[in-house]
């Protein structure tokens, strides 16, 4: 018995070592993609909630449903690593507000990730 335990030990500790030294690939998306402009049906009002990605990595976003267009759009930075699309907001006020994404999809139709919380939003490619 304390034969079958200890290869049943071994067996485990091998299974472990050889699972935690591979690396695992990232998924990546090209940013190129991203850049233009994006919307979605708004589950806030009747209007579509927008956004634009530009090449310096600003960009804005805006709800048609209330404000009168892109020029009241709230200015944001962007980056992407890997599957991880991060926004910084630039409030009112100055403050900086993060938000955090996971892509699931960007290519040069359709842009779909979901936050932390599990919620998904996609959006499709305007221009």
């Amino acid at each position: 018995m304390k034969k079958l335990w200890l290869i049943a030990a071994c067996v485990s500790c091998a299974v472990v070592l050889l699972f935690s030294s591979c690396d695992f690939p990232q998924m990546s998306f090209d940013e190129n993609y991203l850049i233009g402009k994006w919307t979605r049906r708004s589950t806030l009002s009747d209007g579509q909630d927008c956004y634009r990605y530009n090449a310096d990595y600003t960009g804005a976003t805006w709800d048609t449903g209330e404000v009168a267009g892109e020029e009241e759009a709230q200015p944001f930075t962007w980056s992407l690593e890997g599957a991880t699309l991060t926004q910084i907001h630039l409030g009112e006020m100055g403050q900086k507000v993060p938000k955090v994404y996971t892509l699931k999809t960007l290519n040069d139709s359709t842009l779909s990730y979901r936050d932390d919380y599990g919620v998904s939003f996609t959006f499709i490619k305007v221009k």
